[in-house]
């Protein structure tokens, strides 16, 4: 669980108004966030044994991207972005955010992100001006130099500036917490599952919110459960399953991991038998054609440049078969994912086998 923004509330205003001046004056990195050999091992406690979460991470993630970072529960993704956030300390490595070293320089390095966690966290008895405002006073951002007027018209609330926030949407109060996030001008923002329990519009609205930040040049970390989110909005990706990162490419690379399309036909009348031709072909007759009612569907699995479908089409058509409907299917992201990590825990297994 990420802990809040305000937490960084025992600044001093004076050291955070240093850090703002040195992000102004020093010349922009290439990677807004830097990660080498990150390890993080937490200490046993109680009965529970000590767990590695993260386990020597690299990861480089462009100035100006909207990169998203993947995984299952436990994987690691929320311990990186605490270490990242100054929250928690790591036990080995380097992290970087905007060049800065969160160990060395955690003030600087503070400065240099937002945090927007899963958690909806707004005074229930302040308007979004005035909790913007407080937020800004906390990163010692001077009054004549706060976005809050600008932040409130990005995220859609400018109309609500002077409501309370207990009379604001679900939908209102996470934009409003990522208007938070971005008081003190932060080249790096982090969203957390900021789209997790949200209905299907409200989560449009928010991918737009996002794309907006993103083209005015805020470098996003974007971490989801919903990879349909992921595959839509983000440049690069991520996955970490056991606290390491098993896969990082470009999206589009990234989806040709999978090398292999299904075709789906549908035939006029029952099959009860597939032919042999069709057989050896590698067509089979798909389960659930009850709703079919006399039609057959066939499905034919084949990797890219195997198999010419138009042969396949023509084979079926010489065995005096008629093709009504026709579709092919692609991997998407969710089937990557799930290959990549179900093949990865079948490794870790095996290596805590060898390991016992």
């Amino acid at each position: 669980m990420l802990l809040l923004e305000s937490d960084f509330s025992t600044m001093s205003s004076s050291r955070l108004s240093e850090s703002s001046a040195a992000l102004n004056t020093e010349e922009q990195p290439r990677y807004a966030v830097e990660l080498k050999g990150l390890d993080k091992t937490y200490a046993a406690s109680g009965r529970s044994t000590p767990k590695h979460a993260l386990k020597s991470v690299d990861l480089q993630i462009p100035r100006g991207s909207l990169f998203g970072l993947l995984g299952p529960n436990g994987a690691g993704k929320s311990t990186m972005i605490n270490i990242l956030a100054g929250l928690v300390n790591k036990s080995a490595g380097d992290a970087k955010i905007w060049g800065y070293d969160v160990g060395k320089h955690p003030r600087a390095a503070a400065r240099s992100i937002g945090v927007v966690p899963q958690e909806l966290n707004v005074d229930a008895f302040f308007t979004p001006e005035e909790m913007l405002d407080v937020q800004a006073g906390l990163y010692g951002v001077p009054a004549d130099k706060r976005r809050t007027q600008e932040l409130l018209e990005i995220v859609g609330l400018s109309d609500k500036a002077q409501a309370y926030a207990r009379a604001l949407s679900g939908g209102m109060k996470r934009r409003l917490m990522v208007a938070k996030a971005m008081v003190h001008n932060p080249p790096v923002l982090v969203l957390d599952e900021p789209t997790a329990g949200v209905d299907v519009e409200l989560r449009q609205q928010l991918w737009q919110q996002v794309k907006k930040l993103n083209d005015q040049g805020t470098t996003v970390l974007l971490t989801t459960h919903y990879l349909e989110e992921a595959e839509e909005l983000c440049d690069e990706i991520a996955i970490i399953n056991h606290g390491r990162v098993i896969a990082r490419d470009q999206t589009a690379n990234l989806m040709q991991r999978l090398d292999q399309k299904e075709l789906h036909l549908t035939l006029s009348g029952p099959l009860s038998t597939l032919p042999a031709p069709l057989k050896a072909f590698g067509f089979r007759i798909m389960p659930g054609q009850e709703d079919l009612g006399h039609d057959t569907k066939l499905g034919l699995q084949f990797r890219r440049g195997q198999i010419d479908i138009a042969q396949a089409i023509a084979a079926v058509q010489k065995e005096g078969l008629q093709i009504l409907d026709l579709s092919t299917i692609e991997p998407d992201l969710e089937d990557i994912f799930l290959a990549l990590t179900q093949a990865d825990n079948h490794e870790t297994a095996s290596e805590n086998q060898s390991a016992a």
